[in-house]
């Protein structure tokens, strides 16, 4: 009966969320009771916000139930609909495959920023102290992932080096652009085409949203929540554009987020660490690339755009002048110094995310609508 099932991308897609749900939600105690006994914690600047000086030692490093189950259900349901896709015509099965690929390069970037999280947060439980990697190291360190993530999507799974325009037949032709200083790179007898000024422009995107996501990632739910709705909602996008792997990685992550979200939520139980922030933030902007929306996604996760300009505005406006914007950065601190509970301020901005994503998904749907896919 279930394979029969297999040839309904709806079914595949709800059922990817569930699993991932449940999943994830059994899965988070057992680590919390082995990082308790390894008296793996999270370290709690001083200098920080004084309430929070409760939660030091809770169990950090939580992202990596996310990031494991993210990948093996990917894995899974990619196999549960093969013998469906196998006997489909050759143009469906291109599209497919195609998909596959795009949600690996999806997952493999989730996974190459989890793992330099994961870094980051051992050092600073090895060491006891809340500073891990330096910036310079986490900067470098993601452009090297950002940089293998743009060529995967380039010269693997066939990403227009172009960017689309929202609500409009146009693009930036970045390809052409690039032309004339394109270098292919050799690889044994593999060419790699360097389309170099789009893959600047995905290298800032990249990395900018994989730290947006790590500098929201300050109170209790309130990464786990947002990444949730932007990426059920880039589900929503890759299903109507008729790439049902997409839709399924995309969904995976989204419910591996609720399934955290159950014992992170407050009081937080166990946090994400950098393993996770970082591997959300990288998935995001992966989901981004993959799907054509680099534009969009300024919309979609428009929240997290707001929580890094606060830090930008922040450092700036201070070394400028000397007087602080905010009372603290970024902005969900400002907001706790004035008096509002972390849940208040995770609930609220999670409706904002609900909001921006909606309708940065209503603009995609539009575009697509009206113009076809780009």
């Amino acid at each position: 009966m279930l394979a029969g099932l297999a040839q309904y991308p709806a079914f595949q897609v709800f059922l990817t969320l569930s699993l991932s749900v449940v999943l994830v939600a059994m899965v988070t105690p057992l680590l919390i009771r082995f990082l308790l006994h390894r008296d793996i914690g999270q370290q709690i600047r001083a200098e920080g916000i004084q309430e929070h000086l409760t939660k030091h030692g809770t169990p950090t490093m939580g992202g990596i139930v996310v990031v494991v189950v993210a990948i093996a259900l990917f894995t899974a349901m990619v196999a549960f609909a093969h013998p469906v896709i196998a006997n489909a015509s050759p143009a469906r099965i291109e599209v497919f495959n195609t998909g596959v690929r795009a949600g690996i390069t999806v997952l493999m970037c989730m996974l190459g920023c989890g793992i330099l999280g994961f870094v980051d947060d051992y050092i600073k439980v090895a060491k006891k102290r809340s500073m891990g990697l330096s910036a310079r190291a986490k900067i470098a360190g993601q452009v090297i992932i950002a940089t293998g993530t743009t060529l995967a999507a380039i010269n693997w799974v066939g990403v227009s080096a172009n960017i689309y325009l929202p609500i409009t037949e146009n693009y930036i032709p970045l390809a052409q652009l690039s032309s004339n200083f394109t270098m292919p790179a050799f690889l044994g007898s593999v060419v790699i085409n360097v389309p170099w000024v789009y893959l600047l422009f995905a290298l800032v995107m990249i990395v900018g949203l994989t730290n947006a996501v790590n500098l929201t990632d300050g109170l209790d739910g309130l990464a786990a929540g947002t990444v949730t709705i932007v990426s059920l909602v880039f589900a929503a996008i890759a299903y109507a554009s008729g790439s049902l792997p997409i839709a399924i990685a995309a969904t995976a992550i989204a419910g591996g987020c609720i399934g955290f979200l159950w014992w992170n939520c407050y009081p937080a139980k166990i946090f994400m660490g950098d393993t996770g922030s970082l591997a959300l933030g990288g998935a995001i902007a992966a989901l981004a690339l993959v799907t054509k929306t680099e534009l969009l996604v300024v919309i979609i996760g428009g929240i997290f755009v707001v929580e890094a300009l606060s830090v930008v505005i922040q450092v700036l406006v201070f070394k400028m002048t000397g007087k602080r914007v905010f009372k603290m950065a970024p902005i969900h601190h400002h907001f706790e110094m004035l008096g509002w509970s972390e849940t208040t301020i995770m609930v609220r901005f999670c409706i904002i995310t609900g909001c921006l994503a909606a309708f940065g998904f209503a603009l995609f749907f539009y575009q697509l609508a009206r113009f076809g896919a780009g």
